[in-house]
């Protein structure tokens, strides 16, 4: 049987430490509020799949006072991003997870079209294929998995910008690895995002 894990990567969904591009827009409570439903959102999403552990990795540490009255499903591990760039930080973690288990998905909180279906879909990729990627229209990515670590699709990485997805593409077929790419996905960061919202999760 493979070991999958399930890294939802998140920040504590607090007004002016989340979703700030759409914070002109909504206002900073509103825009926290939305990212606090996108969080439990994925969350619920991964438990559903039932394809192993789903791991919340925090950044600030979940002791901190930034996540305080923030409810959270039982059932999740939860472990700090520590320190250093996102980069860095996504390194360390599938390093961590690929020791003890066959995958790891890495995904964020960003893409309402995180489903159980596409999260059990990215794991059957990962019995055939060394790595699995789902773009999103922005240039980045929703979700990596790996069947193997290197820190190659990480390290000196240009996060935020159009060719995430594109440079992190080229790097994992620089290792030689087989690659299965997704369909294209959408991240709600911005104003012209939040058409992409489902009806369950709407803007405040």
């Amino acid at each position: 049987m493979i070991s999958t894990r399930i890294i939802v990567f998140a920040k504590a969904p607090q007004p002016g430490f989340v979703k700030t591009r759409l914070i002109p827009l909504l206002g900073a409570e509103a825009a926290a509020e939305l990212a606090q439903q996108m969080l439990s959102n994925t969350l619920f999403q991964a438990l559903a799949a039932d394809i192993g552990t789903v791991e919340l990795c925090s950044t600030p540490k979940i002791d901190d006072s930034a996540w305080q009255g923030i409810v959270l499903p039982a059932g999740i591990e939860i472990t700090d991003q520590g320190e250093g760039d996102l980069g860095a930080r996504l390194a360390r973690a599938s390093k961590r997870v690929l020791e003890n288990n066959d995958c790891v998905l890495l995904i964020g909180t960003d893409c309402v079209e995180m489903s159980t279906t596409l999260l059990r879909e990215a794991a059957l990729s990962l019995h055939e294929h060394d790595a699995v990627i789902y773009c999103t229209a922005d240039g980045g990515y929703a979700l990596l998995g790996l069947k193997h670590y290197s820190a190659a699709p990480f390290i000196d990485m240009p996060w935020s910008t159009d060719t995430v997805a594109s440079t992190t593409i080229t790097r994992i077929e620089q290792l030689g690895w087989s690659l299965h790419v997704g369909q294209l996905l959408h991240d709600v960061d911005t104003p012209e995002d939040l058409k992409y919202l489902l009806p369950d999760i709407e803007a405040p």
